[in-house]
């Protein structure tokens, strides 16, 4: 069973401060029990993503691709730029039977809680 607050007829919705509390990035020492998973394209990823976060573009999935192994077996919080196209990926994951819900605000918000941003290289990124 999952804690993901649910919306009606979709998977549930978390803000960034609930989505760094679960992925690890909330300012504890713990690793999050559940993978961010990013779904932006690729130049947006290495402009900045958030540290540990796994890649897989919405494009991707829409066309069948499977989650990278780091996300399987393990809860879902997915992120994009605003929103909009994290919410679509965590409708397709959990009609696949995925435990996943999307960030509101995306990696917008992320980024204006302060919460860390890195490019491909690991330094500090912005988002795209």
């Amino acid at each position: 069973m999952s804690i993901f607050r649910r919306s009606k007829g979709g998977p549930g919705r978390v803000t960034v401060q609930e989505a760094a509390g679960r992925t690890g990035h909330g300012g504890s020492t713990e690793r999050g029990d559940a993978v961010l998973l990013d779904v932006r394209e690729p130049h947006e990823w290495q402009a900045g993503h958030a540290p540990h976060a796994v890649h897989l573009p919405l494009s991707a999935l829409t066309s069948g691709a499977g989650l990278p192994a780091r996300a399987q077996a393990r809860p879902l919080i997915v992120i994009c730029r605003s929103g909009n196209r994290s919410r679509r990926a965590a409708e397709l994951l959990a009609a696949r039977g995925a435990d996943a819900v999307d960030v509101v605000g995306g990696m917008q918000d992320w980024a204006g809680a302060g919460l860390p941003v890195v490019d491909s290289r690991g330094k500090a990124g912005t988002v795209a």
